[in-house]
This record gives structure tokens, sequence and C-alpha cells, in this order.
């Protein structure tokens, strides 16, 4: 059984703290926005779908015992909170294509003369609550896709080594994954033979929560250090390497954790297939390229400390960009819930989503 970081359960919304992993498996309760964004912004949980559910389930909280006897004030204060959940980490572009839709949604019910204030607030809570069990009912699909994908490229019955990078399983998402769940997928199918994991410096997301839910679900699985790639791809046979995705433009270029550029340069040369894996909420339509991507930088700290201790020298300048663009010619394919595309193909199939369609 794969991990849970997030937990609803009867209106209240409890989060694995991923600050304290993998020392401590704590749970941590969210009891509104505020609470919501600065879990958010500190990385207590982290992973663009899990940011998504997260945000839009910490507003659910804090509006679902709130009497509304407006319309406009219900749709007015909705509004104002989902836009200020988004300013947390911008590059994640699930919080905000979330954030969107549910104020569109609002709108057309404020709109709707027959629908009263309270069906209103039920519709929006119905709406949230949803979006936990359609990920990972997403994830799942999106799982048997890309495992199907790889294995197409091997001979029947043998195992592949794959690689991935940062982490994007049960603690990115509502469970079982999204470049993890690949992963998972091949393992239940007895089809893996080794994953590897890279330790994704500085904020170490590989080594401290991919290896702990490897370890975790008994996953076959060496960590190495991200200088380690290109020395990885010459010397093993690795089938392909598999990351995820905090957003897509329309022409398939891929912003997601620091390091994963030079791990798609390094397949390119050595040959091996580099996929993403990202469900349709991570495309962004509206983005034509890459170059249009807001990158979130992060604190210097989080590169001159492990902890409370001091790594860097004291005085030194820090460029700490939280991810990087993936061009999309070295992208081999984008693993989604409903296929495999290529980054070319995915302006048409994602295109209606920026306008509501």
């Amino acid at each position: 059984m794969s991990l849970k970081a997030i937990i609803y359960k009867n209106g209240e919304v409890e989060i694995l703290d991923q600050l304290l992993l993998p020392e401590q498996s704590k749970y941590i309760k969210i009891k509104g926005v505020e609470d919501g964004w600065n879990a958010i912004r500190k990385m207590q949980v982290r992973g663009a779908p899990a940011i998504a559910i997260v945000g839009c389930l910490s507003l659910a909280v804090e509006v679902q015992d709130k009497n509304f006897d407006h319309k406009d004030s219900f749709r007015q204060e909705i509004e104002e909170k989902l836009n200020f959940l988004v300013t947390a980490r911008p590059t994640a572009v699930n919080m905000k294509m979330a954030a969107e839709n549910l104020i569109e949604m609002v709108q057309t019910l404020t709109d709707d003369g027959t629908v009263t204030v309270d069906e209103m607030k039920h519709r929006f809570l119905a709406a949230v609550e949803n979006m936990l069990e359609k990920d990972t009912f997403d994830n799942m699909a999106l799982g048997k896709y890309g495992a199907d994908k790889i294995l197409s490229n091997t001979s029947n019955g043998d195992a592949v080594q794959v690689l991935t990078h940062c982490n994007t399983g049960s603690l990115a998402t509502a469970g079982y994954g999204t470049a993890l769940g690949v992963i998972r997928k091949l393992f239940e199918q007895n089809r893996l033979e080794h994953v590897y994991c890279t330790e994704t410096r500085p904020y170490n997301q590989g080594a401290r929560l991919t290896a702990y839910e490897l370890v975790h679900d008994k996953i076959p699985a060496t960590l190495i250090m991200d200088s380690m790639v290109a020395s990885l791809f010459k010397s093993r046979c690795v089938s392909a390497a598999i990351v995820g995705a905090d957003r897509v433009a329309a022409n398939g270029d891929t912003a997601n954790k620091i390091g994963t550029y030079q791990i798609a340069v390094l397949a390119k040369y050595h040959r091996v297939p580099f996929y993403v894996a990202a469900p349709f909420t991570s495309i962004d339509p509206n983005i034509p390229s890459g170059d249009c991507i807001t990158i979130e930088e992060r604190p210097d700290r989080e590169m001159t400390h492990i902890g409370d201790y001091r790594i860097a020298a004291e005085g030194i300048n820090c460029w700490n960009p939280a991810f990087d663009v993936t061009p999309n010619e070295l992208i081999t394919g984008i693993i989604t819930e409903i296929g495999v595309f290529e980054p070319h193909e995915l302006r048409e199939r994602a295109g209606g989503r920026g306008t509501g369609k």
C-alpha cells in the first residue's frame, strides 16, 4: 500500500509534513487558507498535483462552516482566496488551473438564478473533494500508459532499468504518483529490474522522499548523486528516464525540478528515451513555450545549509532557481492519463482548456 500524503475526512485535512521526512512521519492539520498557503510555500507539501489539492481543500475547510447571505459574497471570497493560494508557488500550474476552473464554476452558479447560495457552496465543496479521487484515478491510468510505452521498446518479458528525478509519487499527489506511478506499474507487472533515483539537490527530495517511498514499497532501487547521471547512462543499461512536471507549455517545453534539463541533455546524448509524466492539469495551453514560464527562486539557505549546519562559506552569493525548463526536442514523449503524446501533439489536445471548453 502506497503512502498517503493527504488525508481528508469529515471535512478536516491533514498532510504529512514532508520537511520531517525521512526521520519522522508526522501529520499536521490544515485549518484554513493561511495554513494551506504556508504549507505550500514552506514545502511541507510539494508536487504540483498535491499543491493544488491541498490549496483547494484548505479553502473548502475554511468556508464549509461559514454562512453566506449572498452568492456574490461567496463568489468574491472564493475568488480572492484561490488567487492568493496561487501565489504560494507560482511555477506549479496545477493550482492556477484549479483556481481558474473553480472560479469559473462559481461565477456560472452566481449567474444562475435557480441556484441558492447554500447549493452553490455545496457544489463548490463537492468539486474540491472530487479532486482527491480523480487525481489518484488519473495517476493509475497514467502509470499504465507509461509502463506500456516503455515496455513496447523492449523484448517480451524483459525487465527494465529506469532513472527518475525528484519526487513524483504518493507524496507529490493524492496517491500512486506520476513518474513514480509509472515505476510502480512496472514493478506490479514484474517488469522492473531496478530504479535509480537522484538525490535532487539542494532540497534532496530524491534522497529524502523518493528513496523513502521506494523503500516503503520494497521496490529495488539505488540512490545516486545528481552528478552521476552521465556515468550511469554510460555504464548501465538504462531503458528510460522518467520525470514529472510542474508546468508543460503548449509546445511541450516542460518546467520541472532543477536538474531535469541536464538529465534530458545526457539522455539525448546516450540515446536513452526521456519521458515526462504529467496529468493534463499540468499542461498550460496559455503558455506558448517554456520561455514564458515563471521560474520560482528559493532562499539561499537551502543551498548554504543542511538543517542547521552551514556547508557553504559565509558571504558567498547564491542562485537557487527551483525549476528549469527542458526544451521539447529533448522529450521523447509526454505520458498523460489519456495516452502518451509527442510534444508537438499537445497543443491540439490541450487547446480548449484555457478557455473553459
